[in-house]
């Protein structure tokens, strides 16, 4: 039978992880979450305003991206959610956890895009790896689990960017 909490409301969370640990995890998701979704808002932004000779080939690409990143906000969520705790969701909260600074006010050019979100991508990634610690010292199989899922995407994406930097 589940605890009950003091407040009789829900059942306490009793899933083999105690709670100081379910909340480093959580505030490390939450920062991951923060710096995905700012990612997301850039890498649409690009897709929308990107111009020159590279436009077809960038635009298609700033779209698989942007929905890569927006297909992987749900996930870190309810990750969190699962973690009984409350996941961001605000413009504010995401702005003061994020490491991923926020879009410029005027378009950049093609390549500095490209650059950008490289950089973008790098950020998420070390915040990603940031958390595994914590995951492992919890036994959290189910965060390493996204948390690789992510290093993946974000790894992969920067190379693919930084190869059109290349001369």
């Amino acid at each position: 039978m589940a605890k009950k909490k003091a407040t009789g409301s829900a059942p306490a969370i009793n899933i083999g992880i105690s709670e100081k640990d379910r909340a480093a995890i959580a505030e490390g998701l939450s920062k991951l979450l923060a710096d995905t979704y700012t990612l997301y808002l850039t890498t649409h932004n690009f897709h929308w305003n990107v111009t020159g000779p590279m436009f077809n080939t960038l635009h298609t690409m700033f779209m698989t991206q942007y929905t890569e990143l927006w297909t992987a906000v749900d996930p870190i969520a309810e990750r969190i959610r699962s973690l009984g705790h409350h996941a961001p969701g605000s413009y504010a909260q995401f702005g003061a956890l994020a490491s991923v600074p926020d879009v410029p006010a005027t378009p950049p050019k093609a390549l500095a895009m490209v650059k950008i979100l490289v950089d973008g991508h790098e950020a998420v990634a070390r915040t990603a790896r940031g958390i595994f610690p914590l995951a492992d010292k919890a036994g959290d199989e189910p965060t390493a689990d996204l948390l690789t899922q992510r290093l993946t995407v974000h790894e992969q994406t920067a190379w693919m960017l930084r190869s059109l930097l290349e001369e």
